[in-house]
């Protein structure tokens, strides 16, 4: 340590530069890095869905599940396998150990999914779901029209909108709820299949063979070959209705003859509402590691593009009912005015001690440099910047000055000392005793406050993913602003302040204070014996109180947006969910600072959630702009408006309704939420 406060004093210009240098690269990896809500905290694991359409429960859990199950039992590293089987869809979750390549899983279930599906019912296939990130979800949007059908809205979304936001590189999966899909179906009459003899089976082979592909092959002559096209799969309604079924006493029996064939829509598994009008609502899910502010944003242009078609369809979108990356923007500016109010702090507290504005200029640099030189350790362990990165930073801001302010209060206290002396020492020398004689209470305090953050370190499975960041850049942050304390503090001080003019009297604080610390230490002296059982008692106390205290495993975050979920009872159809839910919106939409509210209800085709009709989800998104404590006075108010008690009346439609509500990322981290 000796030798490099040494260096720094005798060659201030090169620390200087490093010290730029590393600022310069600090904010290089500011832009670089990734910006997410939370550090990739969901286990290793690989979700398998299967839809089984027209299976119960039983079946699927027989036929598809445990056969999945029992598919990749053997798989090296699994850890736990679990599944869940509702009517008409199969979820198998496989867990692997921490230490495995998520890759490398995929495809060892991949390949022994491919030996399963000759042995699956017909027409059933187990999927593999996209690689998606712990948050999963980054946008929710959501259409509504006055003018257009739920199957035309549904078509705009499958056709227009999903394929834009397909293609911004980034996104996994967008999981689609609400709208119609239209199908032809083909309403058999009973009397006739009797009457002519024919059986179900002969029916699906001819509208197989009715609307099958087939390729025509090709001619080949002397010096050409032609290919064939066939343009025979029936197209329309009228087209099926001619196909044939049999020949029965020469005459042809068609479709038509023996059943209704009409346009129709695919049995329904899911509904949507947007501000209380009947739209479709899309929630867009990031992949692994993606980068979820850039993300949010390339997904905002690609929808700013396709605005005037929707506009000219009289189709209105709202690009915005579910957006985290509000979450992130909230935390970086809160950082940002930290150390802003922290830098305004050092030096205004140091120069009313010291009377000098450079050494308050000295310590504050300590902050910046800490700060991004901790930011370029965790870019080199491919740490992004996340919600809990910079709660380290902010965590460390007041202590990043720390060592800075120690070594600069007495470097300078030195110099006034050394200038009253009658033969002065050299200014270096002056400089490198000064800076020494602190060096090791110093190095001693730094150790002790990173070694209490260490055992964060050691902490596994979520609770390891979510502080594992925390305390590295916490540590990170000490550690730099030790070797900030070892280098630029004594180069700065040996340029800006031993050739400058120093006066020797003490500021008129610390005169003042100096006179009050003197009394009031004579007086503890002589009782010493009260203070030490004084603060005995105190500690007493204070651990006293530990067992009333709540135990939560993260704060609760003011994100700017509820989760709210209802269930009624199982066999609820998805027509009563959405009418209660716009009974609910109709209620919420009365609380100011509400900015929208979009119900979802079911789930998803292929979605990991195994949701029947009975249950919804609201996505309640607040003004932006709102503090914690106005968060949770409307927390309160929708608490309020949907439990009723002894002096409100409950409304006749929510009767055998439950409600829970919690903020998104607490309810994906911890896996519950406060039931209303």
């Amino acid at each position: 340590m000796g030798s490099i406060i040494r260096f720094s004093i005798r060659h201030p210009g090169v620390i200087i530069g490093l010290a730029f240098i590393i600022i310069a690269y600090g904010i290089h990896q500011i832009k670089q890095s990734p910006l997410n809500v939370f550090p990739e905290f969901s286990p290793t694991q690989v979700i398998i869905q299967t839809e089984a359409p027209g299976f119960s429960s039983n079946l699927v859990e027989t036929l598809v599940s445990k056969p999945i199950e029992q598919a990749i039992s053997g798989t090296i590293g699994i850890k736990q396998t679990r599944s869940q089987s509702i009517p008409g869809l199969s979820v198998v979750t496989v867990i692997f150990d921490e230490s495995t390549d998520i890759h490398k899983n995929r495809q060892a279930v991949s390949e022994s999914l491919s030996k399963l599906i000759r042995s699956m019912p017909n027409g059933v296939i187990p999927t593999i779901a996209p690689l998606t990130s712990s948050a999963s979800s980054v946008l929710g949007i959501g259409i509504y029209s006055n003018d257009k059908t739920l199957t035309e809205l549904r078509t705009v979304a499958e056709t227009l909108i999903i394929p834009q936001l397909m293609s911004v590189s980034g996104v996994a999966d967008v999981n689609r709820f609400g709208g119609k899909v239209k199908q032809i179906h083909i309403e058999i009459i009973p009397e006739k299949l009797y009457q002519y003899n024919i059986s179900i089976g002969e029916i699906l082979k001819a509208v197989e063979n009715s609307t099958l592909v087939v390729g025509g092959g090709f001619i080949e002559n002397a010096n050409q070959r032609l290919i064939i096209n066939t343009e025979g799969q029936s197209k329309t309604l009228g087209e099926i209705e001619i196909a044939p079924i049999k020949t029965i006493d020469n005459s042809v029996i068609k479709i038509r003859d023996i059943a209704v064939v009409k346009e129709s829509f695919e049995p329904s598994i899911s509904a949507a509402s947007i501000n209380g009008n009947p739209g479709v609502y899309l929630s867009v899910q990031g992949q692994l590691n993606a980068d979820t502010y850039k993300l949010t944003q390339e997904l905002e242009s690609a929808l700013t593009l396709i605005e005037p078609l929707l506009s000219d369809q009289n189709i209105e979108i709202i690009p915005d009912l579910f957006k985290p990356s509000n979450f992130i923007d909230a935390s970086i500016k809160g950082l940002r005015i930290d150390i802003i109010i922290g830098a305004f702090f050092v030096i205004s507290i140091l120069y009313l001690f010291l009377f000098n504005l450079k050494t308050a200029f000295i310590s504050a640099v300590a902050i910046p440099l800490s700060l991004l030189s901790a930011i370029s350790v965790m870019s080199y362990f491919d740490f992004g910047l996340n919600v809990m990165v910079i709660s380290g930073l902010a965590i460390a801001l007041g202590e990043v000055v720390d060592d800075a302010i120690i070594d600069v209060e007495n470097i300078f206290r030195r110099m006034r000392q050394n200038k009253e002396k009658k033969q002065p020492l050299p200014l270096y020398q002056v400089v490198f005793n000064s800076s020494m004689e602190v060096r090791k209470s110093v190095v001693f305090a730094t150790v002790i406050i990173v070694l209490v953050f260490v055992p964060l370190l050691s902490l596994s499975g979520v609770a390891g993913k979510l502080f594992g960041p925390l305390a590295i850049a916490y540590i990170s942050s000490i550690t730099a602003s030790l070797f900030v304390a070892l280098t630029i503090t004594p180069a700065l001080c040996y340029l800006m302040i031993g050739y400058s003019d120093i006066k020797t009297e003490d500021s008129p604080v610390v005169k003042f204070l100096k006179g009050k610390y003197e009394t009031i230490l004579l007086l503890i002296e002589k009782q010493s014996k009260l203070i030490i059982i004084s603060s005995l008692l105190v500690i007493a106390i204070g651990l006293s109180f530990l067992p009333f205290l709540k135990t939560q495993f993260i704060p609760p975050l003011h994100e700017g947006h509820f989760i709210m979920h209802m269930t009624s009872f199982p066999g609820t159809s998805e027509k009563e969910s959405i009418r209660v839910g716009n009974l609910v919106t109709k209620k919420l939409e009365s609380i100011q600072g509400i900015k929208s509210i979009a119900q979802w209800v079911g789930r998803s085709p292929l979605g990991a959630d195994t949701f029947g009709t009975h249950y919804s989800e609201f996505e309640i998104e607040l003004d932006e702009g709102l503090g914690g404590p106005e968060q949770d006075y409307i927390l309160e108010q929708i608490k309020s408006l949907l439990h009723g008690g002894e002096d409100q009346e409950l409304d006749a439609g929510f009767v055998g309704v439950n409600f829970a509500i919690n903020t998104f990322l607490t309810e994906r981290i911890e896996g519950d939420y406060f039931w209303i």
